[in-house]
């Protein structure tokens, strides 16, 4: 008797922990459904959420019982946006816009704390997956994509680089006295020993993805360089995204194979050819004339500035080259948070002539391939993460809209809701 009831309450303890243990149903009511990839927008539809991932989605389907129900029926609701050039834990002040100094008075407890901020304001605004390509000190980055994932604190997907791998010197000019100032910043490499070492070092902090600088110095990473850092990344499965600021630069590394070139604002048609031949995508970090003053450029000198990435992008989307969204966002503006200023650069799309349906898709299907995520997520699809956003408009009808993103939810956790 004793050991039946005893089995009886077992059994009955296993029921209720079942119960508890049960993921979460969250059904949203979505007034508009917009799907990057096609362009097209579904009206009326309804998403089930289980847990973290997307169960089903479609019109008229029946309401689970029990489900926590988001009615967005006046609302656009569309998958979150990617920023894929992003440096959290790196902030410059109005005043002060030198890297050199900033990088290296600023200890490491404070740049975490610093992405901690910035990464809850990207995911405010919208943004749930980003790249982070360095810049963060020793590994800071690696340790907030860590406290994210374990929810420690809120913030996007982090696809990180850890330290940037470039030849000596990195982006800086270094006194003799002072050479070891180029750490933590960057890993120095340029023997096929260093460059091995620092791919493999990397990969054992944390990084999910390999930053290298080709050419912010007079000797620059050849063809030949960077086929072979691309071969030692993908050997770990890694891509290599590449730092490009002249049009050499641009075209060694469309040559090279990485996966992205980062900013390449002095390509020419012919090197923008030969990363759409390649595949290469072309991450552009396309300035607005108003961030170009805010890094302290004088007004002209910014406008110039500006109108070169402009120029750049119209050419490159005129050519096919496939882009994806990325802002370089690494200084503090007052009145804005790192998310809106990172989404105030879709007006450089618009300036440049880009559709609203390719501008999405660049913010979207086409960052979430890039950073290899689009098996997990990009889209609302049934079995992919439950990264969604509402807007107040279509923005394939305005763009302009995503600056006024009024709901984002990521893995199913609602971080907003106006």
């Amino acid at each position: 008797m004793k050991l039946t009831k005893y089995l009886l309450t077992i059994a009955l303890f296993l029921i209720w922990a079942a119960g508890l243990c049960q993921a979460q149903v969250t059904v949203i009511k979505a007034g508009k459904l917009v799907d990057p990839d096609s362009g097209s927008t579904a009206i009326n539809q309804i998403i089930i959420i289980e847990g973290r991932k997307i169960k089903a989605v479609g019109p008229g389907l029946a309401i689970p019982a029990g489900a926590n129900v988001i009615d967005l029926s006046r609302f656009t609701v569309l998958p979150g946006l990617f920023d894929a050039h992003s440096h959290m834990c790196q902030t410059t002040s109005p005043d002060n816009r030198d890297l050199f100094t900033t990088d290296i008075r600023e200890p490491g407890t404070y740049r975490a704390i610093l992405g901690v901020v910035n990464a809850r304001a990207m995911l405010e605004s919208g943004f749930t997956t980003i790249r982070d390509v360095g810049n963060n000190g020793n590994y800071a980055d690696t340790s907030l994509r860590i406290a994210i994932e374990e929810g420690l604190v809120p913030g996007p997907t982090m696809i990180n680089a850890g330290r940037i791998i470039a030849p000596f010197g990195g982006q800086y000019h270094l006194q003799p006295e002072r050479r070891e100032l180029v750490a933590p910043e960057y890993l120095v490499a340029d023997t096929r020993d260093e460059m091995r070492k620092a791919i493999r070092e990397n990969i054992h902090f944390g990084a999910k993805v390999i930053k290298i600088v080709v050419d912010d110095q007079q000797y620059i990473y050849s063809v030949d360089d960077i086929k072979y850092i691309v071969a030692e990344a993908a050997s770990a499965g890694l891509k290599v995204a590449a730092h490009c600021m002249t049009e050499q630069g641009a075209r060694n590394a469309a040559e090279g194979g990485v996966a992205s070139i980062e900013h390449g604002f002095r390509m020419s048609d012919e090197a923008l050819q030969i990363a759409k031949r390649n595949n290469v995508v072309l991450v552009g970090t396309d300035f607005t004339e108003q961030a170009a003053e805010y890094l302290g450029l004088p007004p002209p000198v910014a406008k110039q500035f500006h109108d070169i990435f402009i120029d750049r992008l119209r050419r490159a989307y005129k050519i096919g080259v496939t882009m994806a969204y990325g802002t370089d966002t690494f200084f503090a503006v007052p009145g804005q948070t790192r998310g809106t200023l990172a989404i105030s650069f879709i007006d450089s799309f618009i300036e440049a002539g880009v559709p609203a349906k390719d501008t999405l898709g660049i913010m979207t299907t086409n960052a979430a391939r890039l950073l290899g995520v689009d098996k997990q997520r990009g889209a609302i699809k049934v079995g992919l993460a439950a990264d969604i956003i509402a807007t107040p408009e279509n923005p394939l009808d305005n763009i302009l809209t995503l600056k006024r993103v009024s709901f984002v939810m990521k893995d199913g956790k609602v971080f907003r809701k106006d």
